[in-house]
């Protein structure tokens, strides 16, 4: 499935590197693969990182029209499993393991071997994903509920085909079909599904109580809430549409208050609602300040970026930044971390 994605994203020049295959990578540390804890019984699981959509609000720069992106990721399954499993005994039973890829996680070619490996670990409750459901059919819904989904995250933003089309920024976007599909799914299968809306103030407004309105029909939020609207927020990397316009989180607060009242539905949601709760981080490897000897392995995600390994010292991917495109590869140099939160490490030369 991966290669028919990459065929339709039109890589326009970007690389692709397939992680334990083509390179061995630790999967902590960087951003647009590998895992994610954020001091949680959350962690965020990030098998690829490409997407056949180009939304015109997205945080990531995702899809055909990527203007950041330098590289894509496929990573190993076992690779996968072996880091997760690692990081699950760490942080202990009653875990969920998130798979929120930077692109969209369909088109993991191993998605549903990927559900049933990770609900095998002892210390995996739950086994939840992120999706905007362009490339959901039956075949694959019936498949990952067979696999042990918990529940799905999708993110439709519109009822109405000609506007989902020009969020989703591509004409193939079928907004129709994949509602057809979560509806089959709620009927038909023991995957919960939440609605996550995304709010574009002046654009999308009206369509949000409409998508309400659709999932307390269909009967969505059987055992998690049913809603997870959220708002457009500017990412430093992301596509800023002109005529979305500024709303203050009070004011989005209130309307969601509102809405709550008309619809009879919790919308102002906090992580109780899902029962995630503070746990002890996997511990950060290098300080901010710290010098690292590093081996250049593989180009960045974005561009000036390249992932680099340290000669010593524990497992990371460190992304480096450079002030140039030159090649960089196999270079062993110094460098100097410069960000460690969550264990996502970024670093310049020293």
């Amino acid at each position: 499935m991966w290669v028919g994605a990459l065929t339709k994203i039109k890589l326009q020049g970007r690389g692709f590197v397939r992680v334990g295959y083509d390179v061995d990578l630790p999967l902590v540390g960087a951003i647009a693969f590998g895992i994610i804890d954020r001091g949680t019984n959350l962690i965020q699981v990030r098998p690829n990182s490409y997407c056949i959509l180009n939304c015109i609000f997205c945080s990531t720069d995702a899809g055909p029209h990527s203007t950041w992106r330098k590289t894509e990721y496929y990573v190993s399954l076992d690779l996968m499993i072996d880091w997760v499993k690692i990081i699950a005994k760490f942080k202990g039973k009653g875990i969920e393991a998130h798979i929120d890829t930077v692109g969209d996680p369909l088109l993991y070619d191993k998605l549903p071997n990927l559900i049933h490996e990770l609900k095998s670990i002892p210390e995996v409750s739950i086994v939840s994903l992120q999706t905007h459901g362009s490339t959901l059919t039956y075949k694959l819904a019936d498949r990952l509920a067979a696999a042990g989904l918990d529940r799905i995250n999708l993110s439709i933003d519109t009822l109405d085909p000609e506007k989902a089309r020009y969020l989703q920024g591509v004409k193939y976007y079928n907004v129709e079909r994949v509602m057809e599909v979560t509806e089959y799914i709620v009927r038909s299968t023991p995957v919960d599904v939440l609605l996550a809306p995304l709010l574009l103030p002046g654009i999308n407004d009206d369509d949000i109580p409409k998508i309400i309105e659709w999932g307390l029909r269909i009967g969505v939020g059987k055992k998690y809430p049913p809603f997870g609207i959220q708002i457009y927020l500017r990412h430093k990397h992301g596509r800023k549409p002109k005529n979305i316009k500024r709303m203050t989180w009070s004011k989005f607060y209130a309307l969601l208050r509102r809405w709550e009242k008309k619809f009879n539905v919790k919308l102002v949601l906090n992580t109780r609602d899902f029962g995630i709760v503070k746990r002890e981080i996997i511990p950060i490897a290098y300080r901010v300040g710290e010098k690292v000897k590093v081996k250049i392995v593989a180009p960045g995600w974005l561009k000036r970026e390249w992932l680099a390994i340290p000669l010593k010292g524990p497992e990371r991917a460190i992304t480096v930044i450079m002030d140039d495109e030159h090649n960089y590869l196999e270079t062993k140099i110094n460098v100097k971390i410069i960000s460690n939160k969550h264990n996502i490490y970024l670093a310049r030369p020293s």
